[in-house]
């Protein structure tokens, strides 16, 4: 997936609540006007990729403690110039956690946000304030596969339930507008599921 790619996915993803609808008009405007949006170098904010990981029957989620954060949150990390935010969210998937064997359940966007990131020390130099415009995608992984944390990124690595996924994030706006977002869109496709094999 190229730029011009990945600005089509985004006009063509259909917004799931008010909050996807306000934030794909703010995405589509960077991505159209700023040269540099899929690079930290863009200060005020650049494209970012996360991971929704659940196990095959759709009832755990994969979380990482992130040691920037202090919680429990999803996978993923910035674009740094790679326009194909799909391959981002995989590459991140597997350094953070150490799975090997993860896939996209279908390569479309499953959700979209523009996250606010704090002031905060990295690698001991100040990081400024500034947003994450963020494409998420859902992946299905073995639950049963060894995890490894990323000793540089977070302290932890582990399979949630879904309502256990969204109750152990310490942050108040991510478990409001996005884990509880997301639980519910993997809960649909459950129950569309299991309406199938129920045929």
């Amino acid at each position: 997936m190229n730029r011009k790619e990945c600005i089509e996915s985004v006009k063509n993803y259909k917004p799931y609540n008010a909050q996807e609808e306000k934030d794909k008009e703010l995405i589509l405007d960077f991505l159209e006007h700023k040269e540099n949006a899929f690079y930290r170098t863009c200060l005020e904010a650049h494209m970012t990729a996360s991971a929704w990981v659940v196990n095959e029957d759709m009832t755990k989620a994969l979380m990482a403690y992130h040691k920037i954060y202090d919680s429990w949150s999803w996978l993923g990390g910035h674009a740094d110039g790679e326009e194909d935010l799909l391959e981002v969210a995989i590459k991140e998937v597997k350094e953070e956690s150490g799975i090997e064997h993860v896939y996209p359940y279908d390569k479309e966007i499953f959700s979209l946000e523009s996250l606010t990131v704090d002031g905060h020390e990295k690698n001991g130099e100040y990081v400024s304030s500034h947003l994450h415009l963020n494409i998420t995608y859902l992946f299905i992984a073995d639950d049963s596969e060894e995890l490894h944390i990323k000793e540089d990124e977070n302290s932890g690595v582990s399979w949630f339930l879904l309502d256990e996924a969204l109750e152990s994030s310490n942050e108040a706006w991510f478990k409001e507008r996005i884990y509880s977002k997301l639980n519910e869109k993997v809960k649909m496709i459950k129950e569309r599921k299991d309406e199938r094999n129920k045929l």
